[in-house]
């Protein structure tokens, strides 16, 4: 019986050790096939590094308002009797926009205007009687007084009826009608916007540490996203003599022509001043850039060193300077002619093979427009 149960005991024994063989022979086989195992080569696309030169320019984000506008309101209360212009129409200094009722007034200047013919025949007759001494020199100065007094009253009633007939203050676009015939306005009631279009202002500020590189008559470029695809360009026509003392700003003020009538009062505009001086720089796409909290890099394409030839990436640390479009400028870390990666920098790792294609992604660009922008 003890014999049965040792060859049992052996057999089992013999069974693991041959187990254990096997699998240390897989797992050896495993690793071997891993040391020996070469990855296939990433596809990226790549970009050569160049040198160019670009404008100096500061940025800011600012509005456009008009040269000229107004919200035309009436200055004296009435009832709406003629109006004449349509929402949105563009009008010439001096033409005539809304009249009022002013049937009251005509009825009141003709009565004053009857007491100073009045007042002029007792006057001429007041002179004709002073010269034969009939009347005092003080009676003829009263007829004076009476034919001036009446005559400023009559003056008065003119002014009020002149202050119900409006008319358009400066040539522009007139806005959406708010009043309709009929209507009792009172003073100070909005009546329509009218705006001059051409040209217009873009209003911005820039912080303190600018004042120094800006002066009237510098070039200035703005753009907005209501029209992606154009610029208008101007002049920085006004500085601001004191700044904000709660941000430390300068407000400016910079003259666009806007032929084309394009900017509207109150649209939201990207604005960049134009420095005269262009500096030398050496450009990337912004894509190829890997920020970290250590630092940014790039991964470089370079020969290989093995036997196998194509292509590796090395990763490089680089400072970044300023951007413009779709393209950084690179400070420090890179040299005229490097080619560096554009996409797939998140798949990479130092001394990756890696295989170029530049057909499969857009090209940068300095003035992006993206078609769904």
């Amino acid at each position: 019986m003890i014999k049965k149960i040792i060859l049992a005991v052996v057999v089992v024994a013999l069974v693991l050790v041959g187990l254990a063989g096997i699998k240390a022979g897989q797992i050896g086989a495993l690793i071997a096939f891993g040391k020996s195992f070469v990855p296939p080569p990433e596809t990226v696309s790549t970009a050569v590094a160049k040198e160019e030169k670009w404008q100096e320019t500061i940025p800011a984000v600012g509005s456009i308002s008009a040269v000229q506008g107004v919200r035309l309101t009436a200055e004296i209360a009435g009832t709406v009797q003629e109006i004449k212009f349509e929402s949105g129409a563009v009008v010439a200094k001096g033409d005539l926009l809304l009249r009022l009722d002013v049937s009251t007034e005509e009825a009141q200047l003709r009565a004053l205007d009857a007491q100073v013919e009045w007042a002029q025949t007792n006057l001429a007759r007041y002179k004709s009687l002073r010269t034969e001494n009939t009347v005092s020199q003080a009676e003829l100065d009263q007829a004076e007084t009476d034919l001036k007094q009446k005559q400023a009253n009559a003056d008065a009633v003119r002014a009020t009826i002149a202050k119900k007939v409006i008319r358009a203050p400066f040539a522009g676009k007139l806005g959406i009608r708010q009043i309709n015939m009929g209507e009792y306005l009172e003073a100070a009631k909005f009546i329509v916007s009218l705006q001059s279009l051409a040209p217009v202002y873009a209003d911005f500020s820039l912080p303190q540490q600018e004042l120094a590189r800006l002066k009237t008559g510098l070039g200035v470029r703005v753009t907005t996203d209501t029209y992606p695809d154009k610029q208008f360009l101007g002049t920085l026509t006004a500085i601001n003599p004191d700044l904000d003392t709660a941000t430390r700003s300068v407000r400016l003020q910079a003259t666009c022509a806007n032929q084309e009538q394009l900017l509207r009062p109150g649209m939201f505009a990207r604005i960049e001043v134009l420095l005269p001086d262009e500096h030398p720089v050496l450009a990337i796409p912004a894509t190829s850039v890997l920020s970290a909290p250590y630092g940014d890099s790039v991964y470089v394409v370079q020969e290989s060193t093995n036997s196998t030839g194509g292509l590796t990436v090395r990763q490089q640390f680089i400072r970044v300077g300023r951007a413009r479009g779709d393209f950084v400028s690179v400070e420090t870390g890179l040299k005229p002619g490097d080619r560096v990666v554009t996409s797939g920098i998140f798949k990479l790792r130092n001394g990756m093979s890696v295989v170029e294609n530049n057909n499969l992604t857009p090209n940068p660009e300095k003035k992006p427009n993206p078609s769904d922008s």
